[in-house]
This record gives structure tokens, sequence and C-alpha cells, in this order.
């Protein structure tokens, strides 16, 4: 499974990256901002089967980055999980009314990312 991650902190990206490939994705493709993120989603040669995109982002938050993705249906297969320090109730309810599949509140915790993976149905070892 091919994954984009759309964070602009240098460490959260690591972190997923690090967590990710222990869940046994080995294709992981990075973005530190939303547009840069668009730009590497739509100039993909495979499409990733899932983006965690990060809301507060430089160019274009989280939010615009799932509606964008939404209104194309070149990507109406991906999976996309919202990862976030945006913690109150109605931000998550946004996010998936965008069109997020899922919602992970930051602080990154390896067992809540693999749990979030395992709903998706995106476990693969």
């Amino acid at each position: 499974m091919r994954v984009l991650v759309v964070d602009d902190s240098r460490a959260a990206r690591a972190i997923l990256k690090a967590a990710l490939r222990a869940c046994g994705h080995d294709e992981v493709i990075e973005a530190e901002k939303g547009l840069e993120g668009l730009v590497r989603l739509k100039r993909s040669d495979t499409i990733p089967d899932m983006v965690l995109v990060d809301w507060n982002m430089p160019e274009m938050d989280g939010l615009e980055f799932v509606k964008r993705v939404r209104s194309d249906h070149a990507f109406d297969g991906a999976l996309l999980m919202m990862v976030t320090s945006e913690t109150n109730p109605e931000r998550m309810v946004q996010a998936l009314e965008a069109g997020a599949n899922e919602y992970l509140m930051k602080p990154l915790e390896r067992e809540g990312l693999i749990e979030k993976l395992r709903i998706l149905s995106a476990v693969t070892d």
C-alpha cells in the first residue's frame, strides 16, 4: 500500500513514517505543505492508497486538502486520515463531513495509529 504523509512537522512525518513501515507500508511519500501534497498526489504515477494529512499547515490547510482531493474523482478510492492536534469535536465533524475516512489526534501514539489503520483495513502485516 502506497501512503502519502502531508505534515509540516518533520518530527511528525518521521513518527508516522516509522509507524507505517512497522505496519508493512514500505512505500511512504512525504510532503511538507498542503499544496505540495496535492501536487505530489496529482503527479504520482501510482495514486497513493492512503493519505495522512495534518490540519494546520502553511499554504493549504488539511481541511482544504481533503475537500480538494474529494472533489477530484480520480482519487475516489484513496483513504484519507486527518492526523492533527485539533481536538475540538466540531473539527472532527468538519473533517469527516469533508470526506476524511478517519481522524487521529496528536500527540501521536503508535498504538492509536495502528488502531485507526485497522479500522480502515490498512494494516498489511
